[in-house]
């Protein structure tokens, strides 16, 4: 079949760049990253490499812009031409493009933030707190409003994640360059600043390339820890109080600055790395102190610095500033306790009593990093207490912009971060509890009983040394009934009894299949009559978290059944927990992926049930979605301006109303589509056969070899059933094979039910969680390719299974753009769908050399001891770049 001439495939490659309609900033970017890295291949890679890098992207685009079989089947011509050598070689120059087109796009998206700049005619009410609040303010009036806002919270959690296919290495690459690339930018062209920062990304783009993108390792449990701990040096730190110093300036105007804040601290960080045992044998007790250990190393560094810059900055005089009666009985306190520091901080800043508090604040900050029991702060509150005294003392001096300057901005990171940085969460599965407690009430012992007693005795190690906000949420994995709950107070119990303290622990419930959903409230109402939870409850104001998992019920019952069940589970738990009198908070376990609720949050957030938010929204964060959401201060910041809005605004009276009504009036259309969608899911999955078949179709056994995360990918050594699996790689896999299937399967089955498209329509547009499955699905299969997706299908004998996903997939697509009256999926998000179009035809290549990888591994002979390590090596050098460029699959 015969290739473009290269007049025909340049014009073509212009052609689609040219149709992309991009934004000539981020045009330019991505013509300027995408020349650099040619440039690379030329000097560092093989002869020829580039030529055929291009061969391949030029077949590409015309296959997905002809859409004629004959493009496509010479698309697959180009790749299959290639050695497998070659092939490993073109697929690491995909996935570097990836990586560079990812750093322009998050570039243009931090351009746009600062073109709008917090300005309110350039955002709605959900797109930041301040807009959110005068919306709220014209419903319930300024003091509620106040009032609610000063209730808020977001609490993010982070999670390892076991397909986070991105080294840390390249992340840190990545960062060099988004630096490098403002610094071109903002030069002036044709410069020497120019040409420096060109030639540096010159630079970090060759160490991209010839940095190995694949882990010869797994990372420990302490190896994630560290990983993590880099989103809060680069961003969360400072980050977390510029909005909430974003908030308050728009709140109060010309006053802001002037008077005290009236944003309280809203953001807690959570995290679940080092702590998140279930499955994972390599995190122990041990690990678990470690990660805390680490976690308090990284926040006091921060808080030691922040305290020092400001007291090198606070050169207030004593005349004009005169210290308080409280601050100079501090400095009395201090000085005592620290005599040499003191007299040489007096030394050098006779006159400036503020500025000496502050020097001698930052060293105890240092001696509490360093166990100094002489000097160390005992507690976070005990530094809130002299930074009080220090902020009324300026306050009383008639400073009140040195007051709640930078210095409320460090108060604000004491109330946020604490001595301990992420509130670290256990987790562990409830038939772990229930083998051990059996084998204690026994009088038995073994290696598991004593690891699991370790872990309550390192929880109360972490609380007693970091506080108690630094670890005692423990969550039970397939929670069933209140004895789970009751099986983690028996063991903390034991814990205790055979030595040392017992924790404060609050015991939270997940419930993650359909069947546990449903029976949730049920559980719950048992639960809150355990004498220990009762207990809990009263020395708490009676607060309760339960959290939600998204994985599973959807690796049970289909996506459409699974979303439909999560909402019915969060309106019954909400009206249970307002008879009961508990104030409740949900914890989503959402994944970056939508077959695992991922998506935006904040839609998702204004479509929850009545009272299911109330101003309090916690969720897990997890894979590549940390680094996208949290990797850049502006986009951190905007996304927390942006969810901490929604949840705000969700409790209000209006959007409450909307969702309730809405819920009901199409109730009817809910019960069809879950009984027809759940009909269609089980067809395929419950088929005889259906797991290995899908381990054949898709690249899942071979993710478990990717040295991505320290948890083990499945439960078992094969997989015959679902059981067998974890949700995580079930979505990542079906991913992988541009199939998406967890995230779509069933809705066209679901829709096609119901049949009344006027009616689908209106309640697209009226009812919120209709709107969110539908857009998210129109996002999975615009991801998807139906025939690269048949590509995959066929290494499977099983033409009827294909058919089944084939079907669905065509049925979806066109009842999503009947549903939407959109030509297109995705037309109405042009942003969206620009950021698609620009990545398909390159991740298309990707998954043309990860099919011929696979297809060579399924084919090899029977007897084969092991796979060929060339072909293995490339299909997993292909996962890690289908999962750059499509960005959303963990």
């Amino acid at each position: 079949m015969r290739e473009l001439t290269q007049t025909e495939a340049i014009d073509l490659v212009g052609r689609f760049e040219a149709g992309q309609e991009l934004p000539e900033s981020m045009r330019s970017d991505v013509r300027m990253l995408g020349s650099l890295l040619g440039q690379v291949l030329r000097e560092s890679g093989s002869p020829g490499l580039f030529e055929d890098v291009e061969r391949l992207r030029t077949a590409t685009i015309d296959a997905y812009t002809d859409e004629s079989p004959e493009a496509f089947e010479r698309a697959v011509g180009v790749a299959e031409s290639f050695t497998v050598q070659r092939a490993d070689e073109v697929a690491r120059a995909f996935t570097c493009y990836f990586h560079l087109v990812n750093l322009a796009e998050e570039s243009q998206r931090v351009r746009i933030l600062r073109e709008r700049d917090g300005r309110p005619e350039k955002e709605d009410a959900t797109d930041s707190v301040a807009a959110a609040f005068v919306r709220l303010a014209a419903e319930v009036g300024d003091d509620t409003a106040l009032q609610r806002l000063q209730g808020l919270r977001f609490h993010p959690v982070f999670t390892a994640h076991p397909t986070e296919a991105r080294r840390r290495a390249i992340s840190t690459t990545i960062r060099r360059l988004a630096a490098l690339l403002a610094e071109h930018n903002t030069a002036v062209r044709g410069g020497a600043d120019e040409r420096r920062a060109r030639r540096r990304m010159l630079e970090e783009i060759d160490t991209l390339w010839r940095t190995a993108p694949l882990r010869q390792e797994k990372p420990s449990p302490t190896d994630e820890v560290r990983a993590v701990m880099a989103v809060f040096d680069e961003t969360l730190f400072t980050a977390v109080p510029h909005v909430y110093r974003r908030v308050d300036d728009a709140l109060q105007g010309v006053a802001a600055g002037q008077r005290a804040p009236v944003v309280q601290p809203f953001v807690r960080v959570g995290s679940w790395v080092g702590g998140d045992r279930d499955g994972n044998p390599f995190v122990t007790a041990s690990v678990t102190r470690k990660a805390a250990g680490i976690a308090s190393e990284h926040v006091l560094i921060g808080l030691e610095r922040t305290a020092e810059r400001i007291g090198r900055t606070l050169t207030l005089d004593a005349v004009t500033t005169p210290p308080s009666p409280g601050l100079l009985g501090l400095w009395e306190r201090l000085a005592a306790v620290d005599e040499d520091a003191a007299a040489e901080i007096a030394k050098r800043s006779p006159a400036e009593p503020h500025r000496r508090i502050m020097l001698l604040v930052a060293r105890r900050i240092a001696a509490t990093r360093a166990r100094d029991a002489d000097h160390a702060y005992g507690d976070p509150d005990e530094l809130l207490a002299e930074l009080r005294i220090v902020q009324e003392s300026l306050v009383a001096a008639a400073a009140p912009r040195q007051a709640y300057g930078t210095l409320q901005q460090l108060i604000w990171q004491v109330q946020s971060f604490g001595f301990h940085l992420t509130e670290l969460e256990v987790r562990q599965h409830s038939s772990v509890h229930a083998r051990v407690l059996a084998e204690l009430e026994a009088g038995q012992t073994s290696e598991l009983s004593t690891e699991v007693l370790d872990v309550f005795r390192a929880v109360a190690f972490v609380q007693k040394r970091f506080g108690p906000r630094a670890a005692g949420r423990y969550i039970v994995s397939f929670t069933r009934s209140a004895e789970d709950l009751a099986a983690v107070y028996r063991l903390a119990e034991f814990a205790a009894a055979s030595g040392g303290r017992a924790p404060v622990l609050d015991v939270i419930p997940l419930f993650e299949t359909f069947a546990d959903l449903q029976a949730a409230p049920r559980i719950l109402a048992e639960v809150v009559e355990h004498p220990a939870v009762a207990a809990r409850l009263a020395q708490t104001g009676r607060r309760m978290e339960v959290m939600l998992g998204y994985s599973d019920s959807s690796k049970d019952v289909g996506p459409v059944a699974a979303n439909l069940a999560l909402y019915e589970a969060q309106a019954a738990i909400s009206a249970w927990a307002r008879e009961a009198g508990i104030e409740l908070t949900l914890f989503h376990g959402r994944g970056g992926a939508l077959g695992r609720g991922g998506g935006p949050a904040n839609s998702a957030i204004l479509a929850q049930p009545p009272h299911s938010v109330d101003g309090r929204f916690k969720l897990t964060e997890q894979g590549e979605v940390i680094f996208a959401r949290y990797g850049d201060p502006a986009i951190a910041m905007r996304h927390i301006d942006q969810v901490a809005a929604a949840t705000l605004l969700a409790s209000s009276p209006g959007i409450e109303r909307r969702n309730s009504a809405a819920a009901e009036r199409y109730a009817d259309i809910a019960a069809t589509m879950d009984a027809a969608s759940r009909d269609r899911f089980f067809s395929l999955v419950k088929a005889p056969g259906f797991a290995p078949w899908f381990a054949t179709v898709t690249p899942m056994e071979e993710v478990g070899l990717l040295a991505l995360g320290s948890r083990p990918a499945r439960r078992g050594l094969s997989v015959e059933s679902l059981e067998d699996l974890r949700a995580i790689p079930w979505v990542f896999a079906w991913t992988q094979a541009r199939i998406n299937l967890a995230g779509w399967f069933g809705l066209g089955s679901a829709l096609e039910a119901v049949g009344d498209e006027e009616l689908l329509q209106e309640a697209y547009r009226e009812w919120p969680l209709l709107h969110a499955m539908v857009d998210n699905v129109a996002m999975s299969l615009a991801k998807a390719d139906a025939r690269i997706a048949r590509k995959y299908l066929e290494l499977g004998d099983r033409d009827d299974l294909a058919e089944i996903v084939l079907h669905e997939m065509a049925l979806t697509h066109s009842w999503v753009l009947r549903v939407t009256g959109s030509d297109g999926v995705l037309s109405n998000r042009p942003i969206l769908q620009r950021a698609v179009k620009m990545r398909s035809p390159y991740v298309d290549a990707l998954s043309l050399l990860q099919l011929r990888a696979l297809r060579a591994l399924r084919d090899a002979p029977p007897g084969a001891e092991t796979p060929d390590p060339e072909q293995q090596r490339l299909l997993l050098l292909s996962v890690s770049g289908v999962a750059a460029g499509l960005q959303n699959t963990g």
